[in-house]
């Protein structure tokens, strides 16, 4: 899977996650392609408190164990 996602918090303002079958992730700057949209979020990290719209999955929430902030839009691709 490929997660490219524009906003504040992370390394770059455009990055693109990608994410092996092996379970290791790789981060680059910019988006990535080829891409073929699987579906759009929106994701909201305030301290440790994470919540995601996702157009797919709807909506969630969950707890991380680093205190940040980010908001970002994505599309998660294959």
């Amino acid at each position: 899977m490929k997660y490219i996602e524009a906003g504040i918090g992370n390394r770059w303002w455009l990055r693109t996650e990608i994410e092996h079958a092996d379970g290791t992730e790789e981060e680059r700057r910019g988006a990535v392609g080829p891409i073929r949209i699987r579906s759009l979020y929106v994701r909201l990290w305030i301290g440790r408190r994470v919540y995601i719209l996702d157009t797919r999955d709807g909506w969630k929430s969950g707890r991380k164990r680093q205190k940040r902030f980010k908001l970002v839009l994505g599309l998660c691709s294959f």
